[in-house]
């Protein structure tokens, strides 16, 4: 069909169930799978610094693989000073994605391979960033508060290091863990809004760099990576067990939104969510918070049994978050920092085979006109 032949039968709002390319990265047809690697078996067997690798070389490493690539990573964390002082130096209430924006914007000056758009190079920046993200949201974060900046641990894996970092403190082996895990659940997700805005970005044949901060720009939005941000919010105005249900009732009934239920590909459930549920409860139980998971369980029988929406990732990575001790600001970041390794592997492949991606629209406005001289329009 020629592109003035389009109809309205050829038009999905959102571009809903259209398939816009193919990759070889994810798949979300029978649960979520990273290269054919069930997420489940991925949870349970590996660490988000091997999943890290998968994404980005194609293949899990092998023990060897794993260290060379981590020293690579704990090589990278490392800031220019430049970058430090411009931290520093923003306006207090610059939330910490803005800043996360604005700082991988800035490190494009000073990494050597910007302009080179091969695969090695891609590589190489990918790695970068995958070190650099986590040192410029905990460096902000403490700046922000007029602490030190806390460097990274070569003993130290990525989740393990984020939270030294940005704590000051070694966390235990089951927050790591968890934290671990939420990364690995928000690594990677097919065609989202802000993978297909970095591969939209790089088909013009611009930079990863570029292509990196426009996802974030995409990422703010809360229909896409802000949700978890909400989480604590709806659960203390719920109130409770005790109240949760009548105050759910009573905010169905006005027809409001809850964030945190829904999904555009999943519609009968979020594996992802299933998968990060046992930790949040597990932490809060250490946190001494389980009246959160208890409130957390009525929203979820209820919006099941009365408007068919399940939860999505953000729904236990919010109550996760909390129970570690993690302030709410920074979860949007965090899904960037665990998302950096989904959208550069989506760069590459994008870049490997590109077309300039390049959709129509259906033109809905006023038929063909006549142009009349301004002294006989009145």
């Amino acid at each position: 069909m020629s592109a003035n032949s389009l109809t309205s039968t050829q038009y999905s709002p959102g571009l809903e169930g259209i398939i816009a390319g193919e990759t070889a990265i994810s798949s979300v047809e029978h649960g979520l799978q990273y290269r054919g690697y069930p997420v489940q078996e991925l949870a349970d067997h590996a660490t988000f610094d091997e999943v890290a690798y998968l994404l980005l070389h194609g293949e899990l490493p092998t023990t060897t693989q794993l260290e060379a690539f981590c020293q690579r990573i704990y090589r990278a964390m490392e800031l220019p000073p430049l970058v430090l002082n411009v931290l520093s130096s923003l306006p207090q209430n610059t939330t910490p994605l803005d800043v996360l924006r604005s700082g991988v914007s800035l490190l494009a000056h000073f990494d050597p391979d910007t302009e080179d758009l091969s695969v090695e190079a891609n590589l190489r920046k990918a790695e970068r960033l995958l070190g650099q993200i986590p040192v410029l949201i905990a460096s902000h974060f403490r700046l922000a508060r007029h602490q030190s900046v806390v460097p990274p641990r070569a003993d130290l894996r990525h989740a393990a290091n984020f939270l030294w970092m940005l704590q000051g403190k070694e966390a235990t082996p089951q927050a790591v863990k968890a934290f671990d895990v939420s990364l690995l659940m928000y690594a990677e997700h097919e065609f989202n809004a802000s993978t297909f805005t970095a591969r939209t970005i790089i088909s013009t044949e611009s930079d990863l760099h570029s292509a990196v901060v426009g996802a974030i720009g995409a990422l703010k939005g809360r229909l896409h990576g802000g949700a978890n941000e909400k989480v604590m919010e709806v659960l203390r105005a719920a109130g409770g067990p005790a109240t949760a249900a009548d105050w759910l009732r009573g905010l169905l009934a006005r027809k409001e939104r809850i964030m945190g239920f829904g999904h555009r590909v999943y519609k009968t459930g979020d594996v992802r969510a299933g998968i990060l549920k046992t930790y949040a409860r597990a932490a809060a139980a250490e946190a001494d918070m389980l009246h959160w998971e208890e409130t957390a369980e009525i929203i979820e029988r209820i919006m099941a049994e009365e408007k068919n929406l399940f939860p999505n990732l953000d729904w236990p990575a919010g109550r996760l978050y909390h129970a570690l001790g993690l302030e709410i600001p920074i979860y949007t970041p965090i899904f960037a920092m665990a998302r950096i390794t989904g959208w550069s592997a989506h760069v590459m492949e994008q870049a490997s085979k590109n077309r300039l991606i390049r959709p129509r629209g259906l033109y809905v406005g006023p038929a063909q006109r006549t142009v009349r001289p301004i002294h006989e329009r009145g």
